[in-house]
């Protein structure tokens, strides 16, 4: 466990999964899940994909490969690249594992940087190939529900109407749109509003998400350039927390089996070739 600090945070990040465990202010207050029988993680990492594919099973060049939900990166150790103060580095790159499941040489460094009451998480994609590889990537952070509560309020930095994809209990969904249920872009966490697992806002409607506190205060902002952006806690368990979750990437929807490459919200790199992006999360 890699620790860093300032006068206002202090974060906590295992080398296993890269994960983002621990989020305290300055009085202690934590403000990550810190994993239970609701939900066992804190903050995984999605990689090569996000959510599923249709039957664990997907195709490159016709031949299948076979991937849990969310992909290996969760639960790969990560190596240590560098510390400083404000600033940690980890990195995973293929192994004999790995291409056994995704068929790619490749670099991923996963960057947290510290900067007064901010967390910038980082995220760097390289293709170490000689071919064009093809990947998803997403955050997964879990944050407590201000108070120890089971509901609360999360609010959008779009007031406008917002369309969702078509989701099912199973964790599924449809490419097809319906409505939010947000007002002026106030969402209420209530339990049943993942009723239909996790609520996904795509088309880059979105980029700022603030869970907020009982005086109606921001407690938690994540700022993020996704496409998509989710939101989940498991129903039916009463967790006090929820997911807000940017991604770069879509699970298979129902009936989809093509090519890995020709996947909705998928990420093309050429050999020799990086991507870079990041969020953000600002604690009060």
């Amino acid at each position: 466990m890699v620790e860093l600090k300032n006068e206002q945070l202090t974060i906590r990040v295992a080398e296993k999964g890269a994960e983002l465990q621990s989020v305290e202010d300055s009085d202690g207050r934590e403000y990550m899940w810190q994993a239970g029988p609701e939900w066992p993680r804190h903050s995984p990492v999605l990689f090569p994909i996000v959510c599923s594919v249709n039957d664990q099973t997907y195709r490159v060049d016709g031949k299948e490969y076979h991937l849990p939900r969310h992909g290996f990166a969760r639960d790969m150790d990560f190596t240590l690249i560098s510390q400083s103060d404000d600033k940690v580095t980890f990195a995973l790159h293929e192994s004999e594992e790995t291409l056994q499941v995704y068929p790619y040489h490749f670099n991923l460094a996963i960057t947290y940087r510290l900067e007064g009451n901010r967390i910038h998480v980082i995220w760097h994609v390289e293709n170490t190939d000689t071919q064009e590889i093809h990947f998803q990537i997403g955050g997964h952070p879990a944050f407590n529900l201000p108070g120890g509560k089971t509901e609360g309020i999360i609010k959008l930095d779009c007031e406008e109407p917002i369309d969702i994809l078509r989701s099912y209990a199973d964790g599924s969904h449809d490419l097809v749109d319906v409505p939010l249920d947000a007002d002026m872009g106030i969402l209420e966490v209530s339990k049943s509003f993942f009723r239909n697992d996790s609520v996904k806002i795509h088309k880059s409607q979105t980029h700022r998400a603030m869970l907020m506190d009982t005086d109606g205060e921001p407690a938690v902002t994540v700022d993020y350039k996704t496409p998509v952006c989710a939101f989940w806690s498991p129903f039916g368990k009463n967790a006090p927390f929820v997911c807000i979750e940017p991604w770069y990437g879509i699970g298979d929807h129902r009936g989809f089996n093509g090519e890995f490459k020709d996947k909705p919200l998928m990420n093309h790199l050429l050999p020799g070739a990086s991507f870079m992006s990041r969020y953000t999360i600002t604690i009060g």
